[in-house]
């Protein structure tokens, strides 16, 4: 009889031990599930603020505008600059918006997206 309550105890102590140590696999499993988590949240911008893609909001003068400024609008990169004062070089000032659309590269889809950003106006 007193062999059955020594193992009983033991069995007893065992259990309390085990017990313990689920405890603790359990503490260190929640700790470690908590410091994955991010603690700052992540911000992610897919678009730039309008200041910061052209700040400058009046229309550009095609017949003054520089290669540099034309290149500010969108679509136009540095060649179809370049043709634009070629042009206006060879063929003198534009006298309207529309006239845009016979400088090599633009068409009427390019000149509805410029529409608004650009202007003609007369050279003093």
């Amino acid at each position: 009889m007193e062999t059955r309550r020594k193992i009983a105890r033991e069995e007893w102590v065992l259990l309390g031990l085990t017990g313990l140590f689920l405890c603790l696999l359990l503490g260190m499993f929640l700790h470690d599930r908590a410091a994955m988590k991010s603690p700052t949240p992540v911000e992610t911008a897919l678009t730039a603020p309008v200041e910061e893609v052209r700040p400058d909001p009046s229309p550009v003068n095609l017949n003054t505008a520089s290669a540099e400024e034309l290149t500010a609008l969108p679509g136009i990169g540095e060649e179809l600059a370049r043709r634009i004062t070629a042009y206006r070089e060879e063929r003198g000032p534009f006298k309207t918006v529309e006239d845009l659309t016979d400088v090599s590269g633009i068409g009427q889809g390019k000149l509805a997206a410029l529409e608004g950003l650009v202007t003609v106006e007369e050279i003093e």
